[in-house]
């Protein structure tokens, strides 16, 4: 579906594709919401992604009304972060919830679950919702990688 370009009426699954439909968007706003702001050359450095990608996804997501883009320009060149809007911020539950059902949906079907999924939601709503997979894999918070041992 082109870019703001809806059916009339439109149908809600199909907007929200649209806003969260993209490889990385959803970690871009789990990323955003985690740390509270990113900045676009931070978050080169932390996800598999290139500049091209992060770039377009970024400018989607502020044509969506998810995200904010702010220009500091007290130094050369300026700084420039990204901040989820109030939008973007009733949207994190959402995800949140298609998290844990895509873990339990991945460990029911056996399929291998990156160790990062699991480094990067540390918080305790994600320990209480799925801490016998995190058991079951070996992996708790405090360890870096699925399989270390501390």
């Amino acid at each position: 579906m082109a870019r703001n370009n809806f059916e009339d009426p439109a149908n809600p699954y199909h907007y929200a594709l649209h806003c969260l439909g993209g490889r990385w968007k959803m970690t871009i706003l789990h990323e955003i919401y985690t740390y509270g702001s990113i900045h676009f050359n931070q978050t080169l450095k932390v996800l598999p992604i290139s500049e091209k990608v992060l770039s377009q996804q970024l400018k989607e997501l502020i044509a969506d009304g998810l995200v904010q883009r702010y220009v500091h320009g007290e130094s050369f060149p300026p700084s420039t972060d990204y901040q989820l809007t109030e939008a973007g911020r009733q949207l994190i539950p959402a995800l949140d919830m298609l998290y844990v059902w895509s873990i339990r949906q991945m460990d029911a079907r056996g399929i291998r679950i990156d160790a990062d999924a699991f480094a990067v939601h540390q918080s305790e709503q994600y320990v209480d919702a799925l801490g016998d997979i995190m058991n079951a894999n070996n992996f708790w918070p405090e360890r870096e990688r699925l399989g270390n041992k501390k």
